[in-house]
């Protein structure tokens, strides 16, 4: 199969998987064999693997198309269970979670298998079991396509004689034709190939038994081991099984082993036996299969009557030899399959479908022979199907209808890369975790992410009015991709997004950052900024790769390639910053240190020192013991046991970025040293401020920390030569000499907590400063 979309190939049964080269729904979207009921949490019920790897889970949320082979036998419950799946990993709000799925296949074959026991919890749910009773097919709004052209007969009157019994309406002219391959005695030479095709197992199992019996090799019997309860109608496989060298067999199971040598439905001869072991040769492989004892599992479903989760218990178990005798096999083992030469046994056809699967598994007239000749009567068809295909065919979309879809295809992709919708989760989940636990949080959370919020809700609303636009554009156009108008709207939309998401969105998430004592709560809100940037990495990724217009198929490769884009949270830590310190990089080391100092000691961080602690040691900078015991939270206890290593990191700091602290600094059991002088820094500052220079362009000019600059500029408030509104906004300023004297406090750290976060620590201590004066 070729096609410009990345696509993944599911089938019922494991021939028919094989086959179309794909891998059984069950397997892939790891389904309970047993039913799912739309009402039940499919991760809630036992006995089946629900965790998806990374791998698959990549490939679920990469694949633009999923394509269903045998789609006749597939069950409604179980293509709800494919829906729910990739919503889960996809889009929960659209059918499929919003992938492109092909249906392939002939409602005429054969139809699901269901379980009396199965169908009593279902049958209250859907109308009947085929795939077109389930919600999501339903919801779909699927367009349904006859395909005309057939490959496996290319015979003008077989093919007739094939659609007429498909169609129920076999022509008397048909009948004697077909007849006419009515052999009722023929036995076929050994080495000649042909397979006998029968609607029961017990038809199937008295000619294997008589063409074993033709053999003179030694016999071999493999008997089952039975294990609680499995009844016998229900048994994989004969409990006494003899074989022969020179025995035509096939695999009645999937290989367990990872090699995956064979396959349900593989056909091979025997060719070396021993007590434990047979060893098979299929024609189509160039090596041996050494075949051991499978087992297969009863299990027993049923339903809690308080959590609706579907419960399965294991009540037996049946083990053996994975092979059958072959030389005929059922139809319904032979849906998928393609034989040159076959025997066909009709008479006591009893499902729908049987009839014609058995008939079209052959390639030609000449290839076919009747044991039973084919009667109309022994054609069986479902009223569900005929009313399905019969409302298909009335329904059957013309070429305007596929220029539409087409056209809606690609209207759908362009949607996709202006909707921000899902933006909206993961802001709003880091906003309610902040209002609720806000006193334990630092950082400007609220101003970021409420700006930002406003800007996707624009955004929204822009997308919207740009989405109406272009589907006005292409009522009487062609394929967007090939309007000029809507190349022209789409590439400015694509400037006005990128522009807009860099400026408002990226760069205020680039200076952001947050800490907290409490690791669950950061962890959660780390969680869901990853989550955000995961998203905000795809769409930057979509609009710097469509600057030059839309194209559908550079857009899935965009989207195939936006999957693995995400970052690597593995390598890649949140910077732990807080608003209010512009010591930025010495709030850093202490965190660094605390833990540190914990690990090393197996206690928790905040043990050490808490984080309003932390905060209140990059403002006040101590450098000496008696400082560091002023320190809100730094008794004698901690001073006497951390203080030398804190010292040490704060002195170190201060010299590496010329701020002046006390006349002297103090490490324990070091002798003490005078401050260094600082010279004439404090003037440089003020002489590149009086040339016009901004506090950033300084501290930029001079490598210095802004809090350094503003320090240095505040010693001339005194003398006149600097303003605090030069330092400090009038707004600020005048809301600060109000509020400050309305407050109790000791320190910085403890006034900085009882006044809004929108004034930094170093507005307050130039205010402070003044009214102290």
């Amino acid at each position: 199969m070729h096609s410009l979309k990345r696509l993944v190939v599911v089938a019922p049964t494991g021939v028919a998987a094989i086959n179309a080269k794909g891998v059984t729904i069950h397997s892939f979207f790891q389904m309970p064999f047993g039913p799912i009921l739309p009402d039940t949490d499919l991760n809630a019920s036992k006995g089946f693997n629900r965790k998806f790897s990374k791998t698959k889970i990549s490939i679920i949320k990469s694949m633009d198309l999923l394509v269903i082979d045998e789609i006749s036998m597939v069950r409604a419950d179980l293509l709800d269970g494919i829906d729910r799946t990739l919503r889960r990993f996809r889009n929960r709000n659209k059918v499929f979670g919003g992938v492109q799925v092909l249906m392939i296949g002939d409602l005429q074959q054969l139809s699901p298998v269901i379980k009396e026991q199965e169908w009593d919890l279902l049958k209250h749910l859907y109308a009947n079991g085929f795939f077109f009773s389930s919600k999501a097919f339903r919801d779909c709004n699927a367009i349904t396509i006859e395909l005309q052209h057939i490959y496996r007969q290319e015979n003008p009157k077989f093919i007739e004689i094939l659609n007429e019994i498909r169609n129920n309406s076999l022509s008397q002219r048909s009948a004697d034709e077909l007849n006419k391959r009515f052999v009722p005695d023929f036995t076929p030479e050994p080495e000649t190939g042909y397979i006998s095709l029968t609607t029961h197992n017990n038809k199937a199992e008295a000619t294997n038994k008589s063409e074993l019996a033709k053999l003179t090799t030694k016999p071999f019997n493999y008997k089952a081991e039975v294990d609680g309860k499995f009844p016998e109608y229900a048994y994989p496989n004969a409990v006494d099984l003899e074989l022969r060298v020179g025995s035509q067999v096939m695999f009645v199971k999937n290989d367990s082993d990872p090699s995956k040598r064979y396959f349900n439905g593989k056909i091979g001869k025997v060719i070396l036996l021993s007590r434990d072991e047979v060893v098979v040769r299929c024609p189509e492989d160039d090596f041996n299969i050494n075949v051991t004892p499978e087992t297969w599992e009863n299990i027993n479903y049923s339903v809690d009557t308080e959590t609706k989760a579907i419960t399965e218990e294991k009540i037996g178990s049946y083990t053996q030899i994975p092979l059958r005798l072959a030389w005929s096999i059922t139809i319904h083992k032979s849906q998928g399959l393609t034989f040159e030469k076959a025997i066909i046994d009709a008479a006591g056809a009893f499902a729908h479908g049987q009839t014609y699967v058995a008939l079209s598994r052959c390639k030609s007239l000449e290839g076919l022979v009747l044991k039973s000749k084919i009667h109309s009567d022994q054609i069986i068809s479902d009223r569900n199907v005929t009313s399905f295909n019969e409302a298909a065919e009335e329904n059957a979309p013309d070429e305007s209808v596929l220029a539409d879809s087409q056209k809606q295809f690609q209207l759908d992709l362009i949607a996709e890369i202006f909707d921000f919708y899902g933006f909206l989760y993961p802001v709003n989940r880091i906003l309610d975790v902040y209002y609720k636990n806000r006193t334990v949080i630092k950082g400007p959370i609220e101003t970021t992410f409420v700006s930002i919020k406003d800007c996707i809700t624009n955004f929204l609303k822009v997308a919207n009015g740009f989405n109406a636009q272009l589907k006005q554009l292409v009522v009487d156009g062609g394929l967007p991709e090939k309007s000029t108008l809507i190349q022209e709207r789409f590439k400015k939309g694509a400037v006005y997004f990128k522009t807009e998401t860099e400026t408002k969105i990226q760069a205020p998430l680039k200076t952001f950052a947050f800490t907290t004592d409490n690791q669950a709560i950061g962890g959660e809100i780390t969680k869901h900024i990853d989550a955000f940037e995961d998203l905000l990495t795809v769409k930057l990724l979509y609009f710097k790769g469509m600057t030059s217009g839309f194209d559908a198929k550079q857009f899935l490769e965009l989207r195939a390639k936006a999957v693995f884009s995400g970052k690597d949270k593995s390598k890649k830590a949140r910077k732990a910053v807080v608003d209010g310190t512009s010591n930025v990089e010495l709030f850093e080391k202490l965190r660094l240190l605390r833990n540190d100092m914990a690990q090393e000691r197996d206690l928790i961080h905040y043990q050490i020192f808490a984080q309003k602690t932390l905060y209140e040691m990059c403002e006040t900078l101590p450098t000496t013991k008696k400082e560091l015991l002023e320190v809100n939270g730094m008794g004698k206890t901690r001073v006497e046991k951390y203080g030398a290593a804190i010292l040490k990191v704060i002195e170190t700091y201060c010299e590496e970025h010329d701020i002046e602290t006390s006349a002297e600094v103090e490490i324990f059991d070091a002798p003490k040293k005078p401050k260094r002088k600082k010279g004439d820094t404090k003037k440089e500052s003020l002489a590149l401020f009086k040339s016009g220079k901004s506090v950033e362009e300084i501290a930029d000019f001079r490598e210095l920390n802004i809090n350094t600059i503003i320090s240095h500029l505040s010693s001339f408030i005194p003398t006149g030569e600097v303003n605090i509104t030069d330092l400090v906004s009038e707004k600020h300023y005048k809301e600060l000499k109000t509020l400050i004297p309305t407050k109790t406090f000791e320190n910085l750290s403890e006034l900085k907590h009882q006044i809004d976060e929108k004034y930094s620590y170093g507005e307050i201590r130039l205010v402070l400063e003044e009214l102290r004066g």
